[in-house]
């Protein structure tokens, strides 16, 4: 049976990165993120077809989700070679050109088990994204098949929900007004 993990803890992890302008390499672990928000999102492969349109459209978000004191950080089992690789290769040729974020490799599988999108028999993650607040509890996350993408803007709106505060009604958008219970 599944574990929940919304509304507790995240899991902690620590893996190599590849950085987004694909010219070095790095760590990262959980706790760097300590004090911000954290998108976390896993996908199946690099090299793949329907991963560079979101990890592309996250990027291109990336000044968004900065103003609301969030990081992203994209994570798939392949190394980081292939995550530089992939950096650098031309969109034009199925590649994703210059991210705002990196790429972590979860080459041992460890990370997407513990959040619960490992496809064990496969060996790949599904597309598995994480809303993790600034103490590091895990606020929202969203899992589904891998043939379909994920949505920026359900994304973003999730994130100013809950940084809102309160209650957010079914299609809060910014500038709603939060629920008042009496």
């Amino acid at each position: 049976m599944a574990e929940r993990l919304v509304g507790k803890q995240a899991p902690d992890f620590t893996m190599e990165t590849a950085t987004g302008d694909g010219t070095a390499f790095g760590k990262v672990s959980l706790s760097d993120y300590k004090g911000k928000w954290l998108v976390l999102f896993f996908y199946p492969l690099d090299f793949t077809f329907v991963c560079p349109t979101e990890i592309t459209a996250l990027s291109y978000a990336a000044a968004q989700f900065k103003e609301l004191d969030t990081e992203i950080l994209g994570v798939s089992i392949d190394s980081i070679h292939t995550h530089k690789a992939w950096i650098n290769t031309p969109v034009n040729d199925n590649g994703l050109g210059k991210l705002e974020f990196p790429l972590a490799a979860d080459i041992t599988k460890s990370v997407a088990r513990d959040y619960g999108v490992l496809i064990e028999e496969e060996g790949i993650a599904l597309r598995g994204l994480f809303i993790i607040d600034p103490e590091g509890e895990l606020k929202y996350e969203v899992v589904n098949h891998n043939d379909v993408g994920r949505s920026v803007e359900e994304t973003l709106r999730v994130l100013q929900a809950l940084q809102s505060g309160g209650l957010c009604p079914m299609n809060w958008k910014p500038g709603d007004k939060n629920l008042v219970v009496k």
